[in-house]
Protein backbone atom coordinates (compact mmCIF):
# COMPACT_ATOMS: atom_id res chain seq x y z
CA UNK A 1 0.00 0.00 0.00
CA UNK A 2 1.13 3.44 -1.08
CA UNK A 3 0.65 6.71 0.75
CA UNK A 4 -1.66 7.49 -1.70
CA UNK A 5 -3.62 4.80 -1.07
CA UNK A 6 -4.06 5.50 2.72
CA UNK A 7 -7.53 6.29 3.99
CA UNK A 8 -6.92 9.31 5.82
CA UNK A 9 -4.94 10.69 2.32
CA UNK A 10 -6.93 13.89 1.16
CA UNK A 11 -4.30 15.78 -1.45
CA UNK A 12 -1.46 16.44 0.72
CA UNK A 13 0.40 18.52 -0.46
CA UNK A 14 3.81 16.32 0.92
CA UNK A 15 4.39 13.69 2.70
CA UNK A 16 8.32 12.64 3.79
CA UNK A 17 10.26 9.77 5.61
CA UNK A 18 13.06 10.84 7.76
CA UNK A 19 15.57 8.23 8.77
CA UNK A 20 19.02 8.83 10.50
CA UNK A 21 20.55 5.61 11.14
CA UNK A 22 22.82 6.82 13.63
CA UNK A 23 20.18 8.49 16.21
CA UNK A 24 17.78 6.00 15.39
CA UNK A 25 15.61 8.35 13.79
CA UNK A 26 12.58 7.07 12.11
CA UNK A 27 9.57 10.05 11.28
CA UNK A 28 7.13 11.30 9.08
CA UNK A 29 6.89 14.19 8.29
CA UNK A 30 2.87 15.81 6.31
CA UNK A 31 2.14 18.86 4.85
CA UNK A 32 -1.42 19.33 4.17
CA UNK A 33 -2.06 22.14 2.89
CA UNK A 34 -0.41 25.81 2.50
CA UNK A 35 -2.44 27.84 0.79
CA UNK A 36 -2.82 30.05 3.92
CA UNK A 37 0.78 30.10 4.93
CA UNK A 38 3.98 28.04 5.72
CA UNK A 39 2.43 24.61 7.66
CA UNK A 40 2.64 24.82 11.43
CA UNK A 41 1.92 21.90 13.77
CA UNK A 42 4.07 19.79 16.54
CA UNK A 43 5.75 16.71 16.25
CA UNK A 44 4.28 13.41 18.09
CA UNK A 45 6.66 10.59 19.58
CA UNK A 46 4.57 7.64 20.05
CA UNK A 47 5.37 3.63 19.51
CA UNK A 48 3.31 3.21 16.58
CA UNK A 49 2.71 -0.62 15.95
CA UNK A 50 3.12 -0.13 12.78
CA UNK A 51 5.11 2.38 10.29
CA UNK A 52 1.38 2.10 8.44
CA UNK A 53 -0.15 3.89 11.63
CA UNK A 54 2.12 6.30 12.07
CA UNK A 55 1.38 7.58 8.57
CA UNK A 56 -2.08 7.25 9.04
CA UNK A 57 -1.88 9.51 12.28
CA UNK A 58 0.42 11.76 10.60
CA UNK A 59 -1.64 12.78 7.82
CA UNK A 60 -4.56 13.10 9.66
CA UNK A 61 -3.22 15.17 12.65
CA UNK A 62 -1.65 17.64 9.55
CA UNK A 63 -5.07 18.00 7.66
CA UNK A 64 -6.65 18.68 10.90
CA UNK A 65 -4.04 21.70 11.45
CA UNK A 66 -5.55 22.73 8.08
CA UNK A 67 -8.86 22.92 9.57
CA UNK A 68 -7.64 24.19 12.80
CA UNK A 69 -5.88 27.14 12.12
CA UNK A 70 -8.45 28.47 9.19
CA UNK A 71 -11.14 28.28 11.48
CA UNK A 72 -9.06 30.40 13.91
CA UNK A 73 -8.08 33.04 11.19
CA UNK A 74 -4.87 32.23 11.40
CA UNK A 75 -2.23 32.66 8.69
CA UNK A 76 -0.64 29.22 8.43
CA UNK A 77 -1.16 25.77 6.85
CA UNK A 78 -1.32 22.73 8.44
CA UNK A 79 1.32 19.57 8.71
CA UNK A 80 2.35 17.62 11.32
CA UNK A 81 5.29 15.10 12.35
CA UNK A 82 5.29 12.09 13.90
CA UNK A 83 8.65 10.47 15.45
CA UNK A 84 8.47 5.90 15.84
CA UNK A 85 9.67 5.30 19.20
CA UNK A 86 9.06 5.52 22.73
CA UNK A 87 9.42 9.10 24.74
CA UNK A 88 9.86 7.30 28.03
CA UNK A 89 13.45 5.07 26.50
CA UNK A 90 13.97 5.86 23.43
CA UNK A 91 14.50 10.19 22.94
CA UNK A 92 17.63 11.48 22.81
CA UNK A 93 19.60 14.90 21.63
CA UNK A 94 20.92 13.14 18.87
CA UNK A 95 17.30 12.21 17.29
CA UNK A 96 15.81 15.32 18.29
CA UNK A 97 18.53 17.06 16.58
CA UNK A 98 18.13 14.93 13.65
CA UNK A 99 14.72 15.44 13.43
CA UNK A 100 15.36 19.53 13.31
CA UNK A 101 17.74 18.58 10.15
CA UNK A 102 14.41 16.60 8.68
CA UNK A 103 12.39 19.82 9.49
CA UNK A 104 14.90 22.20 8.20
CA UNK A 105 15.55 20.08 5.05
CA UNK A 106 11.82 21.13 3.81
CA UNK A 107 13.00 24.81 3.36
CA UNK A 108 10.96 26.85 5.58
CA UNK A 109 7.79 24.78 4.86
CA UNK A 110 6.82 23.63 8.11
CA UNK A 111 7.74 24.92 11.55
CA UNK A 112 7.60 21.87 14.06
CA UNK A 113 6.46 22.81 17.92
CA UNK A 114 5.09 20.44 20.53
CA UNK A 115 2.92 17.85 20.72
CA UNK A 116 2.09 14.49 22.36
CA UNK A 117 5.54 12.88 23.73
CA UNK A 118 7.35 16.09 23.00
CA UNK A 119 7.76 18.90 25.12
CA UNK A 120 9.70 22.57 25.12
CA UNK A 121 13.05 21.46 25.93
CA UNK A 122 12.48 18.98 23.29
CA UNK A 123 11.91 21.89 20.27
CA UNK A 124 14.59 23.30 21.66
CA UNK A 125 17.21 20.27 21.05
CA UNK A 126 15.21 20.63 17.25
CA UNK A 127 16.39 24.42 17.68
CA UNK A 128 20.17 23.76 17.14
CA UNK A 129 19.71 22.29 13.54
CA UNK A 130 16.77 24.54 12.47
CA UNK A 131 15.18 27.85 13.04
CA UNK A 132 11.86 26.56 12.22
CA UNK A 133 10.20 26.02 15.51
CA UNK A 134 7.73 27.29 17.54
CA UNK A 135 6.25 26.84 21.49
CA UNK A 136 10.00 27.72 22.56
CA UNK A 137 10.72 30.41 25.58
CA UNK A 138 10.26 34.03 23.52
CA UNK A 139 10.08 37.62 25.49
CA UNK A 140 7.43 36.94 28.26
CA UNK A 141 5.90 33.29 26.97
CA UNK A 142 7.74 30.12 28.26
CA UNK A 143 6.36 28.61 25.17
CA UNK A 144 4.21 26.02 26.87
CA UNK A 145 0.76 26.04 24.94
CA UNK A 146 -1.03 23.91 27.70
CA UNK A 147 -2.61 27.31 29.68
CA UNK A 148 -3.86 28.39 26.44
CA UNK A 149 -5.07 24.91 25.14
CA UNK A 150 -6.83 24.24 28.64
CA UNK A 151 -8.03 27.43 28.44
CA UNK A 152 -9.84 27.58 25.14
CA UNK A 153 -11.42 23.86 25.74
CA UNK A 154 -12.88 25.38 28.51
CA UNK A 155 -14.56 28.32 26.67
CA UNK A 156 -15.36 25.16 24.11
CA UNK A 157 -17.32 23.64 26.75
CA UNK A 158 -19.10 26.94 28.11
CA UNK A 159 -20.06 27.27 24.85
CA UNK A 160 -21.59 23.29 24.29
CA UNK A 161 -23.50 24.45 27.34
CA UNK A 162 -24.67 27.50 26.45
CA UNK A 163 -26.30 25.95 23.23
CA UNK A 164 -27.25 22.73 24.53
CA UNK A 165 -28.39 23.21 28.12
CA UNK A 166 -29.06 26.99 28.12
CA UNK A 167 -26.96 27.81 30.82
CA UNK A 168 -24.28 30.77 31.13
CA UNK A 169 -22.27 28.72 34.19
CA UNK A 170 -20.90 25.11 34.78
CA UNK A 171 -21.77 25.19 38.77
CA UNK A 172 -22.92 21.69 39.52
CA UNK A 173 -22.42 19.73 36.21
CA UNK A 174 -21.10 16.86 35.70
CA UNK A 175 -18.01 16.98 33.56
CA UNK A 176 -15.65 13.84 32.99
CA UNK A 177 -11.96 14.45 31.40
CA UNK A 178 -10.54 12.20 29.86
CA UNK A 179 -6.85 12.48 30.07
CA UNK A 180 -4.81 14.19 33.38
CA UNK A 181 -1.54 15.16 31.52
CA UNK A 182 -0.91 19.17 31.10
CA UNK A 183 -4.25 20.39 29.24
CA UNK A 184 -6.24 18.29 31.36
CA UNK A 185 -4.66 18.79 34.66
CA UNK A 186 -5.07 22.75 33.90
CA UNK A 187 -8.57 22.32 32.70
CA UNK A 188 -9.56 20.74 35.50
CA UNK A 189 -8.91 23.82 37.51
CA UNK A 190 -10.96 26.08 35.37
CA UNK A 191 -14.14 23.36 35.78
CA UNK A 192 -13.32 23.51 39.28
CA UNK A 193 -13.53 26.98 40.27
CA UNK A 194 -16.53 27.05 38.92
CA UNK A 195 -18.31 24.72 40.96
CA UNK A 196 -18.56 21.66 38.40
CA UNK A 197 -18.34 17.96 39.29
CA UNK A 198 -15.19 16.48 37.91
CA UNK A 199 -14.34 13.09 37.37
CA UNK A 200 -10.73 12.31 36.10
CA UNK A 201 -9.74 9.27 34.06
CA UNK A 202 -6.26 8.40 32.89
CA UNK A 203 -4.60 5.29 31.98
CA UNK A 204 -1.67 6.46 34.53
CA UNK A 205 -4.16 5.99 37.86
CA UNK A 206 -1.50 7.89 40.10
CA UNK A 207 -1.52 10.87 37.85
CA UNK A 208 -5.53 10.77 37.73
CA UNK A 209 -5.21 10.21 41.55
CA UNK A 210 -3.11 13.66 42.12
CA UNK A 211 -4.68 15.84 39.64
CA UNK A 212 -8.16 14.47 41.43
CA UNK A 213 -6.61 15.57 44.78
CA UNK A 214 -5.59 19.19 43.77
CA UNK A 215 -8.77 20.03 41.85
CA UNK A 216 -11.00 18.09 44.63
CA UNK A 217 -11.97 15.89 42.22
CA UNK A 218 -13.49 11.66 41.89
CA UNK A 219 -11.55 9.55 39.85
CA UNK A 220 -12.56 6.70 37.70
CA UNK A 221 -11.28 3.79 36.11
CA UNK A 222 -10.19 5.14 32.28
CA UNK A 223 -11.74 2.47 31.20
CA UNK A 224 -14.82 3.59 32.10
CA UNK A 225 -14.80 7.31 31.62
CA UNK A 226 -16.86 7.52 27.94
CA UNK A 227 -19.72 5.43 29.64
CA UNK A 228 -19.49 7.35 33.00
CA UNK A 229 -23.04 9.55 33.95
CA UNK A 230 -22.26 13.05 32.62
CA UNK A 231 -23.07 15.76 31.43
CA UNK A 232 -20.56 16.92 29.47
CA UNK A 233 -17.41 14.36 28.17
CA UNK A 234 -14.17 16.16 27.58
CA UNK A 235 -11.69 13.57 26.25
CA UNK A 236 -7.79 15.22 26.68
CA UNK A 237 -5.73 12.35 25.48
CA UNK A 238 -5.39 10.49 22.26
CA UNK A 239 -7.87 10.67 19.00
CA UNK A 240 -10.09 7.62 17.71
CA UNK A 241 -12.00 7.27 21.05
CA UNK A 242 -15.46 7.95 19.34
CA UNK A 243 -16.01 4.78 17.12
CA UNK A 244 -18.76 2.16 17.06
CA UNK A 245 -18.04 0.39 20.22
CA UNK A 246 -18.02 3.45 22.65
CA UNK A 247 -20.54 5.81 20.61
CA UNK A 248 -23.13 3.60 22.34
CA UNK A 249 -22.07 3.89 25.32
CA UNK A 250 -21.61 7.47 26.06
CA UNK A 251 -24.13 8.82 28.17
CA UNK A 252 -22.88 12.56 28.05
CA UNK A 253 -24.76 15.27 26.15
CA UNK A 254 -21.91 17.18 25.02
CA UNK A 255 -18.70 15.89 23.98
CA UNK A 256 -15.71 19.09 24.00
CA UNK A 257 -12.33 18.30 24.50
CA UNK A 258 -8.53 18.97 23.62
CA UNK A 259 -7.91 15.34 21.95
CA UNK A 260 -6.75 15.45 18.27
CA UNK A 261 -9.61 13.57 15.75
CA UNK A 262 -12.00 12.55 18.60
CA UNK A 263 -13.81 10.78 15.49
CA UNK A 264 -12.70 7.68 14.48
CA UNK A 265 -14.55 7.82 11.10
CA UNK A 266 -16.76 10.48 9.52
CA UNK A 267 -20.09 9.01 10.29
CA UNK A 268 -19.35 9.31 13.99
CA UNK A 269 -20.46 12.83 13.67
CA UNK A 270 -24.06 12.35 12.23
CA UNK A 271 -24.15 9.23 14.63
CA UNK A 272 -23.61 11.92 17.68
CA UNK A 273 -25.83 13.56 16.10
CA UNK A 274 -28.49 11.58 15.62
CA UNK A 275 -28.48 10.22 19.86
CA UNK A 276 -28.84 14.10 20.57
CA UNK A 277 -25.30 14.58 21.88
CA UNK A 278 -23.53 17.64 20.63
CA UNK A 279 -20.23 17.47 19.20
CA UNK A 280 -17.92 20.30 19.40
CA UNK A 281 -15.58 19.84 16.74
CA UNK A 282 -11.64 19.30 18.58
CA UNK A 283 -9.65 21.14 16.37
CA UNK A 284 -11.98 24.34 16.89
CA UNK A 285 -11.98 23.49 20.56
CA UNK A 286 -8.46 22.95 21.01
CA UNK A 287 -7.00 25.87 18.78
CA UNK A 288 -6.07 27.43 21.44
CA UNK A 289 -2.46 25.93 21.13
CA UNK A 290 -1.87 27.15 17.72
CA UNK A 291 -3.60 30.39 18.22
CA UNK A 292 -0.83 31.17 21.40
CA UNK A 293 1.70 30.52 19.47
CA UNK A 294 0.54 32.95 16.67
CA UNK A 295 0.92 35.64 19.31
CA UNK A 296 4.57 34.53 20.39
CA UNK A 297 7.56 37.31 19.85
CA UNK A 298 9.40 39.49 21.58
CA UNK A 299 6.25 41.75 21.86
CA UNK A 300 3.81 38.97 23.51
CA UNK A 301 1.21 39.99 25.20
CA UNK A 302 -0.69 37.06 27.53
CA UNK A 303 -3.41 39.18 28.31
CA UNK A 304 -4.21 39.66 24.05
CA UNK A 305 -2.82 35.99 23.37
CA UNK A 306 -5.90 34.59 25.97
CA UNK A 307 -8.51 37.25 24.88
CA UNK A 308 -7.78 35.53 21.35
CA UNK A 309 -8.38 32.28 22.18
CA UNK A 310 -11.27 33.12 24.22
CA UNK A 311 -12.96 33.90 20.66
CA UNK A 312 -13.24 30.27 20.79
CA UNK A 313 -16.64 30.65 22.17
CA UNK A 314 -17.88 32.76 19.61
CA UNK A 315 -16.59 30.29 17.25
CA UNK A 316 -18.60 27.39 18.14
CA UNK A 317 -21.50 29.53 18.48
CA UNK A 318 -21.64 30.46 15.01
CA UNK A 319 -21.28 26.89 14.20
CA UNK A 320 -24.21 25.28 16.48
CA UNK A 321 -26.24 27.90 14.65
CA UNK A 322 -25.05 26.69 11.03
CA UNK A 323 -25.87 23.36 12.22
CA UNK A 324 -28.88 23.88 13.56
CA UNK A 325 -29.84 26.11 10.97
CA UNK A 326 -29.25 23.33 7.48
CA UNK A 327 -29.61 20.64 9.51
CA UNK A 328 -25.54 19.59 9.39
CA UNK A 329 -23.63 17.28 11.90
CA UNK A 330 -21.45 19.98 13.84
CA UNK A 331 -18.66 18.22 12.37
CA UNK A 332 -19.77 19.08 8.53
CA UNK A 333 -20.94 22.62 9.69
CA UNK A 334 -17.33 23.08 10.78
CA UNK A 335 -15.54 21.46 7.65
CA UNK A 336 -17.49 23.74 5.90
CA UNK A 337 -16.60 27.04 7.15
CA UNK A 338 -12.63 25.55 7.45
CA UNK A 339 -13.11 24.64 3.78
CA UNK A 340 -13.94 28.28 2.69
CA UNK A 341 -11.27 30.05 4.49
CA UNK A 342 -8.35 27.64 3.32
CA UNK A 343 -10.25 26.87 -0.06
CA UNK A 344 -10.66 31.10 -0.68
CA UNK A 345 -8.09 32.43 1.97
CA UNK A 346 -9.49 35.96 3.44
CA UNK A 347 -9.89 37.65 6.55
CA UNK A 348 -11.67 36.04 9.70
CA UNK A 349 -15.00 34.38 8.30
CA UNK A 350 -16.94 34.93 11.48
CA UNK A 351 -18.48 37.63 13.20
CA UNK A 352 -16.31 39.81 15.60
CA UNK A 353 -16.57 38.28 19.29
CA UNK A 354 -18.94 39.32 21.59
Amino acid sequence: MTVFDNTAFDDHELVTFARDPESGLSAILALHNTSRGPALGGCRMWPYASTHAAVTDALRLARGMTYKAAISGLSFGGGKSVIIGDPASEKTPELLQAMGRAVDALGGRYTVAEDVGIGVDDVAQMARATDRVAGMPVGDSDGDPSPATAYGVYQGIRAAVRHSLGRTDLGDLRIGVQGAGAVGDKLCAYLAAEGAHVLVADIDSELANAVAAKHGAHTCPAEDILAADVDVLAPCALGGIIDDVSLPRIRARIIAGAANNQLAADHHGPALRDRGILYAPDYVVNAGGVIHISHEGPDYDRTQAFAHVGRIYDTLMDIFERAGRTGEPTAVAADRLAEAAFTHPNPHPFRAAR
